[in-house]
């Protein structure tokens, strides 16, 4: 996403909250509480707050929540019946106050009391795109790490698990791998960044910039240069096997995938690209990949594609096969029969940090893994 595009999004989104806010002013009746769920630009609250009461009528009167939800892709379910807390925010007035009890009520069903945490409206929609903008600062940082281990011989998983186990920092986010994707991480981080620019905080919004925005963008770029790099520095009609383009498992979602930017790199090179992914469709993928902001020649990457609906089909005559997407499956497949249908030398990428190197390399592949010096 570049910042361009975040910020004709950001652009939408205040237009879809502004709209929703006349909306209800238009149809409300009585006393209302309006919950704002989704992940907001900073102070939408207010935004929604001053529409809703320069439009009020006779007998109408509105309390807005922050309430931000927490639902991972894949895990949606889990998460909203057993949260590690609940956020709601809103205004510090007796009517404020009287709102979020009633919002509490509603919760305290199936949450025990210790997990809903009451604030201010700012300190909860901020509270949410903190939350993702450390998730996603942790993965830059660990991909860093990967860099060092790759060119020291270190191994990032040793060392990721050494630091996980200092109590104060946790072992959570801290798998290295080709980059971060999904639609929260880098929005939230960019809306972030602007909310700092906005506040006359320019070095903040350097800091999460260009260290977790940038780093994400370089652990992409490092890891296709790994790859022309091991195949001989040409990728030229090279056929390179992608193995998954969501952008983590358990989901069909691609927004922000790192498979995009790989796949645009490589196609930029003119490597052939096969794709195989359980979930995503081809028409997805097209879109994706043919998206101005990722290919200005839409009809040149059509001709460089080709789809498959398993994976040792897309592996046939390829130079190397890439790992993109850590799903289940492909801990699984026959990676003997994969070898002998590839052309040799034959490659394996693993973007994701999944597979069993050793026995890889056994089978005979030249294996290159985030954060690991193998071959």
């Amino acid at each position: 996403m570049s910042i361009s595009s975040f910020l004709q999004g950001r652009a939408a989104d205040l237009r879809y909250i502004e709209a929703a806010a006349r909306t209800i002013g238009d149809v409300a009746e009585g006393m209302k509480i309006v919950v704002e769920k989704s992940t907001v630009p900073v102070k939408a609250a207010e935004s929604i707050n001053t529409i809703l009461r320069a439009n009020l009528r006779p007998g109408v009167n509105f309390q807005v929540l922050s309430n931000p939800e927490f639902l991972a892709e894949g895990s949606a379910i889990k998460d909203l019946l057993h949260p590690d807390r609940i956020l709601i925010g809103g205004d510090q007035t007796p009517e404020g106050q009287k709102a979020i009890k009633e919002l509490c009520w509603v919760y305290k069903h199936w949450i025990s009391d210790s997990k809903i945490i009451t604030m201010n409206t700012w300190s909860s929609e901020l509270s949410k795109l903190a939350a993702n903008a450390f998730l996603a600062q942790r993965i830059s940082s660990i991909n860093a790490i990967s860099a060092i281990c790759e060119a020291t011989g270190a191994c990032v998983s040793e060392v990721s698990h050494a630091i996980g186990t200092d109590t104060r920092i946790g072992s959570k986010f801290l798998e290295a791998s080709v980059g971060f994707g999904g639609s929260c991480f880098q929005k939230d981080v960019l809306n972030l960044v602007y909310l700092c620019e906005s506040l006359n905080l320019q070095e903040v919004a350097n800091y999460w910039y260009q260290q977790v925005i940038e780093m994400n963008r370089y652990q992409r770029t490092r890891f296709v240069r790994r790859i022309a790099e091991k195949l001989f520095n040409t990728l030229t009609d090279k056929k390179i096997t992608i193995f998954g383009f969501a952008f983590k498992k358990n989901t069909g979602d691609t927004r922000e995938s790192p498979a995009i930017y790989v796949c645009k790199h490589l196609l930029e090179e003119g490597a052939h690209i096969s794709i195989y992914d359980p979930k995503v469709n081809q028409q997805q993928i097209i879109e994706d990949l043919t998206h101005p902001d990722i290919m200005d020649k839409p009809e040149k990457v059509l001709e460089l594609l080709s789809f498959h609906t398993n994976p040792y089909s897309a592996s046939e005559r390829a130079h190397a096969v890439v790992i993109c997407t850590e799903w289940d499956e492909f801990l699984h497949l026959d990676y003997k029969k994969i070898y002998n249908s590839m052309l040799k030398p034959a490659f394996i990428f693993d973007g994701r940090k999944i597979l069993n190197v050793d026995e890889l390399l056994a089978i005979g592949f030249q294996v290159e893994t985030v954060g690991r010096r193998t071959t």
